[in-house]
């Protein structure tokens, strides 16, 4: 498939997407309900199932398909590299994040797929889900950091220049506050970004080792909570403007709706959070007391 589909994906020429989440199962992977199941003579997968909220799903030609091919639970599912095609619907759906993200209901009804277009190994599939969210959350990361320091900048220059009650807004003390403390905040969790790069990129096992994903899903978690709250305090810095898509709050409302976004895709900050506790416990010394 890397000859076939490879350089027209890098190219641009065709798009992909990653096709996991269903109407009812988001975060709980290993609870999904597309299926695929072998044609008799054991050449085709025959994908039947609805997934849902999928990043380009409006506009994808090929789309990486979580599907079950076995029991129930994650040793159950497989990954289809599925075409656009025959049995295939997708529709748009209107998210206050972007539209030009193509979020998209898609719906296969007996879709023929080869076999050939099985990623790994059947029943395998769960494995390779997770080791992807790591690239992902990490990318989702780096997006929203770049946005709040954005929108953080623009504030600051705002408040420099509005003009309240006779002197400029950030000669107010409450003003100065909420600016120390986003930028306080902001730093914090870049400072820790760049230190997990590292360790991603040093560790043994690469950026998708199994050790990386309890950090990983903390850096997720700590950095949308962080976002969240640098939104609001610049969305009352920049008052209407900040609730504005265009003009001079444009990065303020961008963030505002991001930063929510955020957390919910590639794992919501509940299951992140849990998440890095839970990989911790598994190296903690079991001798371990007060």
């Amino acid at each position: 498939m890397k000859q076939t589909i490879g350089k027209e994906l890098l190219l641009g020429q065709k798009w992909s997407a990653l096709s996991i989440t269903e109407p009812f199962v988001g975060s709980d992977v290993g609870s999904i309900k597309c299926t695929a199941e072998k044609t008799p003579d054991g050449k085709h997968y025959i994908v039947n199932g609805i997934k849902k909220w999928i990043t380009e799903g409006a506009y994808a030609d090929y789309f990486v398909t979580a599907v079950r091919t076995g029991a129930a639970g994650a040793k159950g599912i497989s990954l289809l590299l599925v075409e656009r095609g025959e049995g295939m619907t997708t529709s748009q759906i209107k998210t206050t994040y972007s539209t030009s993200a193509g979020t998209a209901l898609v719906i296969m009804e007996d879709m023929k797929v080869p076999v050939e277009n099985l990623l790994g190994k059947e029943n395998e599939g769960f494995g390779l889900v997770m080791r992807n969210f790591n690239h992902e959350r990490w990318l989702i990361v780096n997006n929203l950091l770049g946005q709040t320091r954005a929108a953080v900048a623009d504030t600051f220059l705002w408040a420099k220049q509005r003009k309240v009650f006779g002197k400029a807004l950030i000669e107010q003390p409450v003003i100065r506050n909420k600016l120390a403390t986003a930028v306080a905040a902001l730093e914090s969790v870049q400072a820790y970004n760049e230190a997990l790069t590292y360790d991603m990129i040093k560790d043994k096992d690469g950026p998708v080792g199994q050790r990386m994903a309890g950090p990983i899903a903390m850096l997720k978690y700590q950095t949308t909570r962080m976002a969240w709250n640098v939104a609001d305090d610049t969305v009352q810095i920049l008052g209407g403007r900040g609730i504005t898509r265009t003009g001079m709050g444009a990065k303020i409302e961008g963030l505002k709706n991001y930063a929510k976004y955020a957390a919910v895709y590639g794992g919501s900050e509940e299951i992140m959070a849990d998440l890095a506790i839970k990989q911790a416990l598994k190296s903690f010394p079991g001798h371990a007391k007060l």
